[in-house]
């Protein structure tokens, strides 16, 4: 993150300024010397997950949560 830029300097560099939120960069902007705005890229909302998207596609063996055979001496 940069040194915060005032809010007259965002307003007459605010290309400048989104051109470096849209290469990652958080620009902080304040009002005299406290920071009130942060400006970053736009990530789009992402769509909700389905259930059941791999149905079909993976298998969970009968004995997956039976006891591995080199830990059976620590079994009770």
């Amino acid at each position: 993150m940069s040194d915060p830029v005032s809010i007259h300097e965002a307003k007459t560099h605010l290309s400048r300024l989104i051109a470096r939120a849209e290469a990652g960069e958080e620009v902080v902007i304040r009002r005299g010397p406290t920071p009130v705005a942060k400006l970053t890229a736009y990530e789009p909302p992402r769509e909700p997950r389905e259930p059941g998207g791999l149905e079909g596609q993976i298998w969970i063996a009968d004995d997956f949560d039976e006891p591995l055979e080199e830990f059976r001496d620590y079994m009770p």
